[in-house]
């Protein structure tokens, strides 16, 4: 057996639509403000009942924010659509996947001029080059004392490995502002989660004691008939 939303008109099974009075009281604002023909019995579908929220976490975060950046809205819409930030992050094979052949050669470039490898196998060609130059061909070599084109391939070499760097350099800042927007947007959406869940939580126990004092008022009144039938009537 299905039921109509008061909202949207369409038919649903009793378990996805909700009376407005059962709402939270700032949810069922914001669907009373939108539809004031709603009557306090209408049935609200989880579809309503969801733009309804995304609503009210937008106007929250507006009043706190101010303008909501694009990262904002994409923790919007990942409440709105119940998913997981965490479960796509930027993982560095996507972003390996997508680099150019320079972007690829520069990282490979750069990893190999920052590292002991590269340290070493130059300081064995520079003492080898020194060593042909001055001992073997009695500095009369291609090159002798003061070494003239060894200093002209060390400025070569310096020239295009800072650029290189600095394009290493560049992209590693990239990959740590994608890291540290998911971060944002996962600590954005955990706080709006754990204030809904606040919410929840007040309203529960206000309509728990709300109860409790409705079956303490009728236990309170049966003890009251139950006092005045042991008395029995009063003699004239």
């Amino acid at each position: 057996m299905t039921q109509t939303c008061a909202v949207t008109g369409k038919s649903f099974s009793p378990n996805k639509l909700r009376p407005l009075t059962a709402l939270p009281p700032q949810i069922a604002d914001i669907i009373r403000a939108a539809h004031p023909e709603l009557k306090p019995e209408s049935l609200i579908s989880t579809e309503v009942l969801n733009e309804a929220r995304l609503d009210y976490v937008r106007q929250l975060l507006q009043s706190q924010l101010g303008d909501l950046t694009h990262l904002d809205e994409e923790v919007l819409q990942s409440l709105h659509r119940q998913e997981l930030l965490s479960e796509h992050p930027d993982s560095e094979e996507e972003g390996e996947s997508q680099l150019t052949v320079g972007q690829k050669l520069s990282d490979k470039l750069a990893e190999f001029g920052g590292s002991w490898t590269f340290i070493l196998a130059f300081g064995g060609f520079m003492a080898i080059w020194i060593l042909l130059n001055v001992v073997l061909l009695a500095n009369r070599g291609y090159d002798p004392y003061p070494f003239i084109l060894l200093n002209l391939i060390l400025s070569c070499l310096a020239s295009l490995q800072a650029p290189v760097i600095m394009m290493s350099q560049n992209r590693q800042e990239s990959r740590d502002r994608k890291r540290a927007e998911n971060d944002y947007k996962i600590n954005l959406k955990a706080e709006l989660e754990i204030r809904h869940l606040h919410d929840k939580m007040d309203y529960m126990l206000h309509q728990q004691a709300t109860r409790l004092m409705e079956v303490q008022q009728i236990q309170i009144e049966l003890l009251r008939e139950m006092a005045g039938g042991r008395q029995g009537p009063t003699k004239s």
